[in-house]
């Protein structure tokens, strides 16, 4: 199964789009015995529409011309708060259910649409707090290797 992040905005280079390959770096490799592959990071540029409404929509059309056919799930601080056994139970499920890929959608600086939301698989919060979405990133990369380690009994993840 394939695993993608699709996110709105570019990372400059720096330490945090560092950390970022270094995770994704590791879990591909810890995910190829486990049928997981990709964790590629899809970027599309911001939108300069006028109103927030306007660049949500816009943002939303582009994202969802990116995504793989799969699952999708959207982060958004309103969403569903797993911890990390339980989001590695759920790519785990996916995986085995037969899923071909699994998209993770970071939304730009006015969030994701609504509609997007609404039709996501799955939202996701990593806290009710606002976080920049460079952390945003660097979280759900260490996330993503972290099931890699949970599913292959890796001692990384302690409960």
């Amino acid at each position: 199964m394939r695993i993608a992040i699709a996110a709105i905005g570019r990372m400059k280079k720096g330490p945090e789009s560092e950390l970022v390959a270094r995770y994704l770096d590791r879990a591909r490799a810890g995910g190829k015995p486990l049928a997981l592959t990709g964790f590629d990071v899809l970027e599309s540029t911001e939108s300069r529409a006028s109103s927030a409404a306007a660049r949500k929509d816009e943002e939303m059309r582009t994202l969802k011309s990116a995504l793989p056919d799969g699952v999708v799930v959207t982060l958004d601080e309103h969403g569903k708060s797993l911890g990390s056994m339980a989001l590695t139970r759920e790519l785990s499920r996916w995986r085995d259910d037969g899923r071909p890929a699994v998209s993770f959608v970071i939304g730009g600086a006015d969030g994701l649409h609504p509609d997007l939301i609404a039709e996501s698989d799955l939202t996701l919060s990593f806290s009710p707090l606002t976080w920049p979405h460079q952390m945003v990133r660097i979280m759900l990369a260490e996330q993503l290797y972290r099931a890699t380690t949970i599913l292959s009994g890796h001692p990384y993840h302690r409960e």
